[in-house]
């Protein structure tokens, strides 16, 4: 499922598309959106990240599209470039693009239509050369049908979408990464830990509703809190690092 899914961002980054990534949180949107600026004709440029649920709705306009001086209360006397401008002939990564409000989600079709932008408190518009990827763990589909999102921004958004599946959907990939975040970890702290076959086996039965980002945390907590040189189950069960199934979990597994 992942070859598919790097095969894809490989093509969307030759072609310089506007990308789509779904997927639910912990499954790697931002690593696929490096992927994608790191192989393209964009890589020499910057690559801006920008988590829209983290910025206030009062403040969202002013991040993205920056704003001249005095335009309000607080602001710097010298104006602020927004992240658009500072991506400008790079990539702007917008992660969880579902939260936006619909009022700015209106202002953001226009810049995206115009390849323009207003900053708050200008009067001219500013040209901007900016390869968009938008990530989001919500269904945007769905909330296109319920009103909650644009439909013209998500067909402008939706060029080249890409669906990173979850962990539990590809059960193949947990070993590969358990030895990948092993290997990182032992040479950040200096460490030979080791995971034997039984602790394989009960990393796998879980189903990771974190998804990668849990699993990597989980790995590393390993490292760090075995004292042994192996790890088995019972230290994946114990000291509270993940809660065993129950009997007829396992044995359906």
């Amino acid at each position: 499922e992942m070859k598919h899914v790097v095969e894809l961002a490989l093509t969307a980054a030759k072609h310089g598309a506007r990308v789509l990534i779904e997927g639910e949180t912990g499954v790697g949107k931002e690593i696929i959106a490096k992927l994608i600026y790191r192989n393209g004709t964009r890589k020499n440029g910057p690559f801006i990240a920008v988590n829209c649920s983290a910025i206030p709705e009062n403040l969202i306009e002013s991040e993205l599209f920056g704003y001249e001086k005095g335009s309000f209360t607080g602001a710097d006397e010298k104006g602020k470039k927004g992240y658009f401008e500072l991506a400008n002939k790079g990539v702007l990564f917008l992660d969880e693009i579902g939260e936006i409000s619909l009022s700015f989600q209106a202002k953001l079709l226009r810049a995206l239509q115009e390849n323009e932008i207003q900053r708050i408190g200008g009067n001219k518009s500013i040209k901007i050369d900016v390869q968009i990827i938008a990530a989001t763990n919500k269904d945007l589909a769905e909330k296109v049908q319920s009103g909650e999102f644009k439909a013209d921004l998500f067909y402008r958004l939706n060029t080249f979408p890409i669906m990173i599946p979850a962990l539990r959907e590809r059960q193949a990939d947990i070993v590969p990464l358990i030895y990948a975040f092993a290997d990182s970890f032992n040479k950040k702290y200096g460490t030979q830990k080791r995971f034997s076959l039984s602790s394989l086996n009960a990393l796998q039965v879980y189903e990771w509703p974190g998804n990668v980002r849990e699993l990597e945390n989980i790995i590393e907590r390993l490292v760090l809190t075995v004292r042994e040189d192996v790890i088995n189950d019972e230290h994946v069960w114990g000291r509270e690092i993940l809660k065993k199934p129950a009997k007829e979990e396992l044995f359906g597994k």
